[in-house]
């Protein structure tokens, strides 16, 4: 296989708090922020508490969802007195790791977040870049304590939403399930171990190591399927039983996918695919009971640090 130069990754920065609920990126960033780590062999290594308010509040967000904030129109608008918080600062957190598409952007943005859907470990990322596959693919390899899976959001990057797509390259960490606003062991030394891993690769890449080439599979999102809902809006039916849980677990037309609150069993109709996020507490307000999506194969070259 052809063996691809990639430019060197000078720095790295790890966001935690994004969703003020979510722990496990809070309490990792806030560890390295004691241990001081500030480098990974060549690498620098800086870390942010991305939404500062909502994690005091011990909220998901104060006013607006930070990780949608991060589209070019958002981070472009006015600032005036009604805009609210979390657009504010994701104008503030792109000009201090940004900007967004330009060669000031730092190398690597790595986000951290927990789901209470059953997930595992997820890397949460838009384009098909060789870093972020054979980073993926590097964990994959090298963490068994949890199913490590791939999700693909495949949107232009003036529409990215969310964090991770600041940097030049980027990815989120999903993991779950863990309840919002609780840290739990298991959960929190899965995301240290990935992290760990991480920063190894980029060490032995920055250093000079080859990697090869190879392929992952990736669950690309296709749509969102909402709960059943009366004349007035309201949920009339939960997630069943079968369902919940089996996040990535084929669905096939005829499965049953709501239980109404009397008891009927309703099914899924439509192509098979992958659901995701199933029963995620945050996207009730969003009207989400579950993601779909494709599992698609993708390649990978082989690649080498491009000296300058």
């Amino acid at each position: 296989m052809q063996r691809t130069f990639v430019p060197p990754i000078y720095n790295v920065t790890i966001c935690g708090g994004t969703h003020g609920n979510e722990l496990t990126g809070v309490y990792i960033v806030r560890e390295m922020q004691k241990q001081k780590m500030e480098k990974a062999g060549s690498v620098s290594v800086t870390t942010v508490e991305t939404n500062p308010r909502a994690v005091a509040a011990g909220r998901r967000y104060t006013e607006m969802d930070l990780n949608r904030c991060f589209t070019d129109v958002l981070l472009s608008s006015p600032i005036t007195e009604s805009t609210p918080y979390e657009v504010k600062r994701a104008q503030e957190l792109n000009a201090q790791l940004g900007p967004k598409g330009s060669a000031k952007a730092v190398d690597l943005l790595i986000d951290l977040h927990n789901t209470t859907s059953n997930m595992g470990l997820c890397f949460i990322f838009y384009s098909i870049d060789w870093i972020t596959l054979h980073i993926y693919k590097y964990i994959e390899n090298n963490l068994n304590s949890v199913p490590v899976r791939a999700i693909q959001l495949d949107i232009p990057s003036s529409e990215a939403y969310s964090l991770e797509s600041v940097g030049k390259h980027g990815f989120a960490i999903e993991v779950g399930p863990q309840p919002s606003g609780v840290l739990r062991a298991d959960i929190f030394n899965v995301v240290k171990e990935a992290l760990d891993l991480t920063l190894q690769w980029l060490q032995k890449f920055s250093s000079g190591h080859s990697f090869e080439g190879g392929t992952v599979d990736a669950y690309t999102f296709v749509k969102s399927v909402d709960y059943p809902r009366d004349s007035a809006g309201k949920a009339t039916a939960i997630i069943h039983q079968d369902l919940q849980d089996n996040d990535f677990k084929l669905l096939r037309s005829g499965d049953p996918i709501f239980q109404t609150f009397s008891g009927d069993i309703l099914k899924y109709e439509g192509e098979d695919l992958y659901p995701f996020f199933v029963n995620e507490c945050a996207y009730y307000e969003k009207k989400i009971a579950f993601h779909l999506a494709q599992k698609k194969t993708y390649s990978f070259p082989h690649i080498s640090v491009k000296n300058d």
